[in-house]
């Protein structure tokens, strides 16, 4: 089968950049449209590069010229602007268009379990949803009117070596290992799925110019279900510690330290299990194997590999301090 011409905008994030590597090895030929600031990561060897800004509709337009793609995904649409922008740009010079959403744009409080792509869609806490959202409707719309061949695509909480699902970040993790307590939203049961980018990615490469995706919505998670004490637990273990963990209920996480609370109020408070039924029957034979022990140590050998990599943020440490003095009195 002849190589596919593949675009991403964006290409070297948590999601995209594992995404960028699979494709590669699936013989495709992929090109980058970034601006070419701001990634920690290092650039991926057989990558075509190119300088543009997502935001910017003018400036994505006269990086591509006349050029055509088989593939376009954006990892970079944030805004309902961005994504009528693409609608124009790419109507005609792409016979696959993907949108990167989000599993947070699902009705919030969660109305039944496990949710479905049918689930609604409604986020009353948390704008980054609201506009995903608004964006999806664009799309929806444009598929209906003129066949724009679009697909939907809802990651969950997908992670690498470089991301720690805990609030806080290498901030949490530096707290354990000190012996400090840590702060676990609700009481610690509420359940959470995560999935790791290399998972991801496999499934994700099966959706790319896949007719049966056309005009649709999948969301694509892992299938293991974890409780948040259990997910602090083993990130603890994989730093060799016992962690002391202090339950906070999510509003009053977010009253103490207010930006983390729309990810909190409007994601994360929430008991979240999926039914990936319709991913699996999209891409036969694909199941997420990386187990979140083996993704905990990964994490923290990765931040352990570079101190540059550990990043304690003072004003959050003692945010965090104030919550724990508030729970134990």
């Amino acid at each position: 089968m002849a190589a596919r011409r593949i675009l991403f905008l964006g290409g070297n994030g948590t999601i995209s950049a594992s995404c960028s590597r699979e494709v590669l090895a699936r013989g495709d030929d992929l090109t980058h449209l970034t601006r070419g600031i701001g990634s920690t990561r290092p650039p991926i060897d057989g990558v075509r590069q190119l300088t543009g800004d997502a935001g910017d509709p003018e400036s994505v337009r006269a990086a591509l010229g006349d050029e055509q793609f088989d593939v376009v995904v954006n990892f970079r649409a944030f805004t309902p602007a961005q994504v009528a922008a693409d609608i124009e740009t790419f109507a005609g010079r792409t016979g696959h268009y993907v949108f990167i959403s989000s599993a947070s744009a699902y009705a919030k409080p969660v109305a039944a379990l496990p949710i479905v792509e049918s689930t609604p869609l409604r986020n009353p806490f948390w704008q980054y949803s609201r506009d995903k959202i608004a964006g999806e409707d664009l799309l929806v719309a444009a598929y209906r009117e003129s066949g724009f061949p679009m697909t939907i695509v809802r990651p969950s909480h997908t992670y690498d070596g470089g991301s720690i699902p805990l609030e806080g970040g290498w901030t949490t993790l530096e707290r354990m290992r000190r012996g400090a307590p840590i702060v676990v939203h609700g009481d610690g049961t509420s359940l959470w799925t995560l999935t790791h980018s290399r998972d991801f990615a496999r499934a994700f490469v099966g959706l790319l110019g896949n007719p049966h995706a056309l005009g649709s919505a999948v969301h694509l998670t892992g299938d293991e279900v974890l409780t948040w004490d259990a997910i602090a637990h083993a990130l603890a273990a994989a730093l060799g510690v016992v962690p002391d963990l202090v339950h906070v209920a999510s509003e009053t996480i977010a009253r103490v330290l207010p930006d983390l609370g729309p990810g909190l109020l409007g994601d994360k408070a929430h008991s979240v299990v999926f039914d990936n039924t319709r991913v699996k029957r999209l891409v036969p034979g694909w199941e997420a194997v990386i187990p979140f022990a083996d993704g905990a140590r990964e994490i923290v050998e990765w931040h352990l590999a570079d101190p540059r990599r550990q990043t304690v943020r003072p004003e959050l440490d003692a945010g965090f301090d104030a919550l724990v003095a508030l729970a134990r009195g």
